[in-house]
């Protein structure tokens, strides 16, 4: 499981938001050589000039936010540079801030980073958490947590989050029907609420009508990351201390979806690879854990047949698979005027108009009540109210522990254990032990 590469993938979205439709579109990362400053003003004479360092097609750029920010201050230029992929972004980032040199005036850190980054690099970074115009109550409280170093690293919030990945259950409308199961969005809900066991039940109530070789979820791994991403404390404790091997929410995660693979209920599909694309396109599984921003990922894969076969309810918890934040070191040349930026850019506004214009869902709550994400409505999802949905979904993700090595972790326990039941007939607890195994080795190096 790379979450890391998940949440910046190419999206093609239509959307519905307050009666009018729009596109949410997703692009390539920026050549550096093309102008960055084309909405300034024209004759403006710049007077500072603010970089901003990302990884792939971030959306900030793509979405205008920087051409707004430039008409409105016409004494700022903004310049960004993006490296495609967070697996090479980051460790430079890294390196740059322990030489305190070679950094952006604003720095991009994926979620599975920023734990790394709070516990380890919070005295480099500038306390966001007092920059101009930041309202802690706009945002949503687990997204702050994740932001906000421990008390021993003097409690500063360094991080201000951008997007985040609420979650629901996307689900061929078509094939519940022909199963026997309900297709309005309202009643799949309802067959799993509150609990992911039920989840499982549906599964098996849809293979005893759609019979042998029709699968229900994608992938056991899939189902995984969804669950253990709605518990509170997954692969480490409060107090930093590596648990995922005696914390029975993650044991009890990685048992409950290598479920769904030894009932046959799986496609027994590696997320992101050609043969889980051509899935949504060939009607291989009915359900799949989605995210907000994977929808359009949905709608690109299965293509114009697919309109109005998929839908999206409710999963069975609330949970979250994704996001990012925005840092400012404090060897930029620029901090105050950074900090400025950072703050204008993740406030409720930007991030409603990052929303309609490229399906990143905010993590300013406040942005919730704005006609553009409260109205918000996909119409290849047949209508579905994904504003409503993944709001509802975001408020109620609780204050998650997450810890410098999560992702470390959560990439064996799926890529090596899972990925062991699922396609290699083993049994939960040998790709358990095979998982531990590789986890126990990463986290010694």
């Amino acid at each position: 499981m790379r979450a890391h590469t998940r949440t910046r993938r190419a999206l093609a979205t239509a959307v519905t938001a307050a009666g009018a439709t729009v596109l949410l579109l997703a692009g390539c990362a920026q050549d550096p050589k093309e102008g960055p400053d084309k909405g300034a003003p024209a004759g403006a004479k710049a007077q500072t000039t603010l970089t901003v360092g990302v990884f792939g097609a971030f959306g900030l750029q793509e979405a205008g936010l920087y051409d707004e920010y430039m008409a409105q201050n016409p004494g700022i230029r903004i310049e960004q540079t993006s490296i495609e992929r967070n697996e090479n972004y980051y460790p430079q980032l890294l390196t740059h801030l322990g030489t305190g040199s070679g950094l952006a005036d604003i720095q991009a850190v994926e979620v599975n980073n920023i734990a790394e980054i709070t516990s380890t690099q919070a005295d480099k970074l500038v306390d966001l958490g007092k920059a101009p115009g930041v309202d802690k109550a706009s945002y949503l409280p687990w997204k702050w947590a994740q932001g906000t170093a421990g008390a021993a690293k003097g409690g500063a919030t360094v991080g201000l989050g951008t997007d985040i990945g609420p979650q629901g259950i996307c689900y061929r409308k078509d094939l519940f029907e022909a199963a026997g199961l309900p297709g309005d969005r309202a009643a799949v809900g309802a067959l799993w609420a509150g609990d992911w066991n039920k989840y499982l039940e549906a599964g098996k109530a849809y293979k005893a009508k759609a019979g042998e070789g029709k699968a229900f979820v994608d992938s056991a791994s899939g189902v995984m990351a969804a669950v253990t991403g709605s518990s509170a404390q997954r692969f480490y404790d409060d107090q930093g201390k590596v648990v995922y091997k005696t914390n029975p929410a993650v044991r009890g995660a990685f048992d409950l979806a290598a479920s769904f693979s030894t009932e046959g209920l799986s496609a027994k599909l590696q997320q992101f690879t050609p043969a889980w694309d051509q899935g949504f396109a060939n009607g291989s599984f009915a359900t799949v854990s989605c995210p907000a921003w994977m929808l359009g990922y949905i709608q690109d894969k299965a293509g114009p047949a697919g309109k109005d076969k998929w839908d999206v309810a409710q999963a069975p918890k609330p949970s979250n698979w994704g996001g990012s934040f925005l840092v400012v070191p404090k060897a930029g040349k620029h901090t105050e005027e950074a900090a400025k930026l950072a703050a204008w850019l993740t406030a409720p506004a930007q991030q409603a108009k990052l929303f309609e214009k490229r399906g990143s869902f905010p993590s300013a709550s406040a942005a919730y009540k704005l006609p553009t994400v409260s109205g918000a409505q996909h119409a290849y999802f047949g209508g579905a109210p994904i504003g409503e949905i993944f709001a509802k979904a975001a408020e109620g993700v609780p204050v998650t522990v997450v810890g410098p090595k999560d992702l470390v972790i959560a990439q064996n326990l799926a890529d090596i254990g899972m990925l062991q039941v699922d396609q290699k007939g083993r049994s939960p607890q040998e790709g358990w032990e095979a998982a531990v195994k590789a986890i126990d080795n990463a986290l010694d190096q």
